[in-house]
């Protein structure tokens, strides 16, 4: 370690298995060791297996037992990290979160930075007053921002009153070498569940109200239905691939075995093999009520797979120009979603052409490298 090692304390709600979570993985992962140092604090716990995911060993990890509901003793526990650690960088994300920037500011940690990732399922697109004037009120805290996606971007300049210099608009970047097309690896399934000809959709994700897995289950029980047109020979080779866990879980299931689909769908659970589950699908699907950056649909598109997802957030900013208009569909419509799968049941040579394509863009546009350089500036600058 030198003298001018720059430490980073990172303020998460939980951190656990989830796409925010992930770009802070991707993160330490990549910047210099030999320039940075990591503190993890998390409000509500973390995930042993999870922090596994972090390859480097300079990171150490901290729980400030948050209770349900507003505890104020999180703040004086925090403050008490910070005196002790003395970090360089406060860096929060999202909206719980950002109420610690005012420990940051009573210990005047030289340099506070906030994100904003993504819409939560209780302040969808950031329409809650309550949230809007807490964001303003922190404003007075926070040296400077990063906003994920456009929308952000707008939502902190327009509505928050954030002066455009103090934004910083950093995307989200994908591992192009852990997550790029490979063989199928069909000893991954339940036995049984895949065939050579089959044509297998998926998703990843915390099963949670805000990601609407259950739009996707629904498109493909339609799909398998009387009214999609696909003949019955087609219908016996499609299979859906849910991976992860969360409060869905349960009614999930409960889904595909009243609609008599359970031997189509694999729940996964959570994974620590997702670049090898990625590869084993042909088309990858996203049904969110909201999204920042999904850090998913850029490790599916370096994963060379076709991505089928709503038009929310950031979505629109990781498709290529060209698949927009039949593959971005509008949130809760379960026909449309269905018909943006079935292109791949009719067509199949269209699993081959748009792969080649969004692989490109994603290598071209989403480097991890280029997102990485840009927190590295943002993290030598100074507070003005």
């Amino acid at each position: 370690m030198t003298k001018n090692v720059k430490h980073v304390m990172h303020v998460v709600h939980r951190f656990d298995t989830g796409g925010l979570e992930n770009g802070v993985v991707n993160l330490i992962n990549t910047l210099d060791p030999s320039e940075y140092r990591h503190t993890i604090v998390a409000l509500t716990g973390y995930s042993e297996a999870f922090c596994a995911r972090v390859k480097t060993n300079n990171v150490e990890y901290f729980h400030l037992e948050k209770k349900e509901g507003n505890d104020v003793r999180i703040f004086f526990r925090l403050r008490k990290l910070i005196k002790r650690l003395k970090p360089d960088v406060l860096h929060t994300r999202n909206t719980a979160t950002i109420e610690t920037q005012l420990v940051g500011w009573w210990c005047r940690v030289p340099l506070r930075i906030h994100g904003e990732h993504g819409w939560d399922i209780n302040d969808m697109h950031g329409q809650n007053r309550k949230y809007q004037m807490l964001r303003r009120f922190m404003s007075h805290y926070i040296h400077k921002y990063v906003a994920l996606s456009t929308e952000a971007l707008a939502y902190l300049q327009s509505t928050i009153n954030i002066a455009s210099q103090r934004i910083h608009h950093i995307c989200n970047g994908v591992d192009i070498v852990k997550f790029a097309p490979r063989s199928h690896e069909p000893e991954l399934f339940p036995k049984g569940f895949h065939a050579p000809d089959t044509i297998i959709f998926g998703t990843v994700g915390r099963l949670a109200t805000v990601k609407n897995q259950g739009l996707l289950l629904d498109a493909f029980i339609w799909l398998l239905g009387g009214e999609s047109g696909i003949t019955e020979s087609d219908k016996a080779r499609l299979r859906l691939i849910i991976v992860g866990d969360g409060e869905l879980m349960a009614s999930l299931v409960e889904r595909a075995e009243q609609a008599g689909v359970s031997d189509y769908v694999w729940f996964a659970g959570n994974r620590s093999d997702i670049p090898a589950l990625m590869n084993s699908l042909d088309v990858f699907v996203l049904p969110s009520l909201a999204e920042g950056i999904s850090n998913t649909i850029l490790e599916a598109s370096a994963s060379g797979l076709p991505v089928i997802a709503t038009n929310v957030g950031g979505n629109p900013e990781l498709l290529e120009a060209s698949l927009k208009a039949t593959h971005l569909v509008n949130v809760n419509d379960t026909k449309e979603m269905a018909n943006a799968m079935k292109q791949y049941v009719v067509e199949p040579q269209l699993k081959q052409i748009n792969s080649n394509l969004v692989r490109e863009h994603c290598v071209k546009n989403f480097s991890i490298d280029t997102m990485v350089d840009k927190y590295h500036q943002l993290y030598q600058s100074t507070n003005h």
